[in-house]
């Protein structure tokens, strides 16, 4: 119990830490930033102002004092629940990442179990008989997704099955012109298909070639050379020995793997016109939303530290010898 409660506290600091330092990079970075804020609440530049009229706005919202007093504001605010009125939604931002969220928690749920599922077989596929052309094709296919860009992948995609083939629509998350209340699970599903296939493929890339890398080590060690000998087929030594010793592994790298899912959300959503949360991060770096982009990132620091923390429990629960020596 003592090094269960020393395990969380422990992990609660550093999330902490983690949250005070990502907040003060990005609100910095924000004060740099070539954007002006008071011109994209206003209309971009379809409205000029006149100095007093700039004036009365950053007096409104506290532009006009020092950085580190706007800062200690906005985090006093934000530790009570309150984190501002998105500039460009006009809305509260908690209300927004709420909304955006639930879309892109969807399709990036779908994403992780796909790249999962996809990744985990193909690297039995190619660690189970390393050297062979199957294992040379698939990490060769790999090789070629870690070097492709995410964006090029979603144009070239949505070039095929959209333009070319148009089993899915191109763009939105619903059909154009149908009110929210008559909208379909199946309009859901069917606009979510495309950028949830997109964004798996993403991650799959990675989740094989370390598997892959996993189960070539397990083939090579003492007890598989035995097994062999012994007779067991190489369907049976990867069934009986080789997918528990991989498992662990994958798991842990399958739930760290939230952080990179939330980046490439945020090309895909983009390039789809998907009314998500990454959707929301582009539009608010690019129309200098401070308070909008700010909840975005504390949100997204918290969401990911998440992943890894329960990668880290799941480590220790599976792992018998990881329980003697973790701190739970």
């Amino acid at each position: 119990m003592k090094q269960g409660f020393l395990f969380i506290t422990k992990k609660l600091l550093r999330l902490i830490a983690l949250i005070i330092a990502i907040c003060i990079l990005t609100f910095s970075l924000l004060e740099i930033s070539p954007i002006d804020p008071i011109q994209t609440y206003v209309g971009g530049n379809m409205m000029k102002l006149s100095e007093e009229k700039r004036a009365e706005i950053e007096a409104y919202w506290g532009l006009n004092d020092p950085t580190p007093v706007r800062f200690w504001k906005w985090a006093k605010a934000a530790l009570s629940g309150d984190l501002g009125d998105s500039l460009i939604y006009k809305q509260p931002v908690i209300d927004i990442i709420a909304e955006k969220f639930k879309a892109s928690f969807a399709l990036m749920i779908v994403a992780w179990i796909l790249s999962g599922l996809l990744g985990f077989l193909l690297a039995l596929f190619a660690g189970g008989k390393p050297g062979g052309w199957l294992d040379k094709g698939i990490k060769t296919y790999c090789y070629l997704l870690m070097a492709t860009p995410t964006f090029w992948l979603c144009l070239i995609l949505v070039l095929i099955f959209s333009v070319w083939l148009g089993w899915f629509p191109a763009t939105l998350g619903t059909p154009i012109g149908v009110l929210a209340e008559d909208v379909s699970v199946w309009d859901l599903l069917h606009h979510m298909i495309l950028p949830a296939i997109t964004l798996s493929v993403v991650g799959i890339a990675s989740i094989t070639l370390f598997s892959r890398q996993k189960l070539v080590e397990i083939m090579s060690t003492d007890y598989m050379l035995f097994a062999k000998a012994r007779g067991e087929t190489l369907k049976q030594r990867i069934t009986n020995h080789g997918l528990r010793n991989m498992l662990l592994p994958f798991i842990t790298l399958q739930f760290l793997s939230f952080s990179e899912l939330f980046a490439g959300s945020v090309l895909v959503e983009k390039v789809f016109s998907y009314p998500g949360l990454g959707q929301a991060t582009v539009d608010a770096g690019l129309k200098g939303d401070v308070p909008l982009l700010m909840g975005i990132v504390l949100f997204s620091t918290i969401f990911v530290y998440i992943g890894n923390l329960i990668a880290d429990i799941l480590y220790v629960i599976i792992d018998p010898r990881m329980r003697k020596g973790a701190a739970l």
